[in-house]
């Protein structure tokens, strides 16, 4: 377990400690695309130990310890119901209004849906504009609330949100996912509830990088992650519903340009690999503590045992599955993972799997034995990867037809 993170900040962009201010950014604004308030009023299963308190918004218990290795402090998250905008935006500003005793922040992060059930990664937005690679038509926002001491609280009396267009600087997506390897590490931490409030029961199925700009809202896999053994021998594809390890704003499949912390490595390697193997940072996370093992993910225990079958930490390659292009499917099963297969066949090999709520790419279908599975009787099954082959009837795809052309 890669678990030594005493303190946990969630997101990026924190409001300065023993700040009582507005932050305001205000470049230039071009077609605007709407201006609105946070409504800080509404709690519910979605957000995680936050309550409203006559419209302002604090932590709920102050003293709440996400899992047995967070000894001190408290955390909480707000996850705001998607706004639709007046118009194609590229641009989210955000400006706070909140009361950060010392060792307190807050945090804003927004996120813009691309298509049906796409999203770019969530960003900050508190310091400084989110800015998205494409225009969005709607966009989520999700406010982050921590401490470093048990008993103390910052509250949040406003925030106001404006959408723009902006000069795109990003390149557009690439077709094919970013896959690296990296250190993976299993997540253990039984009972214990994760970044975004799921609690976490034995031989469960999600993964977690160490950046809350992949975090999937509870019960979605909108950010997905295809993690599998050095030699392909076993995959599965899994929602990431954590933060962590080792750091929390180090995004290190994002390139320079985009990476929240850690400019200086290179794309695709996590700090705790460079601090672990390199002495960079000192041999230290970027929370201050020391890095006793490389990992760049966790991994939930049915993902560790039961997915790619392993008996010990290990190098998996990973696949950011939100980083590619092409037409996707939702595993949609009664709750356990489905069997990822060779071919399309039942009785072909199992491959690994594939979790409950995890989105995959579609890379082209093929005829084979029928199955009837949540979404009724068919022979079509979909590749989801080189050599994986699922059944059309467990994946939620929009459409009664097939969504990605028959493979050659």
């Amino acid at each position: 377990m890669a678990r030594n993170v005493m303190l946990r900040r969630l997101g990026a962009a924190a409001l300065a400690a023993g700040a009582v201010t507005a932050l305001v950014s205000a470049p230039a604004v071009a077609a605007p695309s709407g201006t609105w308030r946070a409504d800080l009023s509404t709690v519910d299963d979605d957000d995680v130990n936050v309550r409203s308190e006559g419209g302002t918004l604090t932590l709920a218990d102050a003293a709440w310890h996400r899992t047995a290795l967070v000894t001190s402090g408290s955390e909480g998250r707000l996850l705001l119901a998607e706004h639709p905008l007046d118009g194609p935006a590229s641009r989210v500003t955000a400006e706070v209004a909140a009361d950060t005793p010392t060792g307190t922040a807050v945090e804003v992060d927004v996120r813009g849906r691309t298509g049906a059930d796409d999203w770019t990664e969530w960003t900050p937005a508190g310091q400084g504009a989110a800015t998205f690679g494409t225009p969005v038509g709607a966009v989520q926002v999700r406010i982050s609330l921590s401490s470093t001491t048990d008993g103390v609280r910052p509250t949040v009396r406003d925030v106001r949100l404006s959408a723009d267009t902006a000069p795109q600087t990003d390149a557009a997506t690439a077709a094919a996912p970013l896959t690296y390897k990296v250190y993976g590490t299993r997540e253990g931490l039984i009972g214990g509830t994760t970044a975004n409030g799921h609690k976490i029961v034995a031989r469960d199925h999600f993964v977690s990088f160490p950046s809350g700009r992949s975090l999937s809202p509870k019960g979605t896999g909108n950010y997905t992650a295809r993690v599998c053994r050095t030699d392909n021998s076993r995959c599965e594809y899994a929602p990431v519903w954590e933060v962590g390890p080792w750091n929390e704003q180090d995004d290190y499949w994002n390139p320079a340009s985009k990476r929240q912390k850690f400019k200086d490595l290179p794309q695709g390697r996590p700090e705790a690999q460079a601090a672990y193997q390199n002495g960079y940072n000192g041999g230290k996370s970027g929370l201050g503590t020391k890095v006793q093992n490389p990992a760049g993910i966790d991994l939930a225990d049915g993902v560790f045992w039961d997915g790619l079958k392993l008996s010990d930490n290990a190098w998996v390659n990973v696949t950011y599955l939100w980083t590619g292009s092409g037409p996707t499917g939702v595993v949609t099963t009664a709750g356990d993972p489905m069997n990822v297969r060779a071919g399309a066949s039942t009785s072909a090999a199992v491959k690994g799997l594939a979790a409950n709520h995890a989105k995959v790419t579609i890379e082209c279908y093929v005829v084979g034995d029928s199955v009837t599975g949540k979404f009724g009787t068919s022979r079509i099954w979909d590749r989801i990867g080189p050599g994986h082959y699922v059944s059309d009837t467990y994946l939620k795809t929009g459409s009664n037809s097939p969504v990605a052309p028959k493979c050659s």
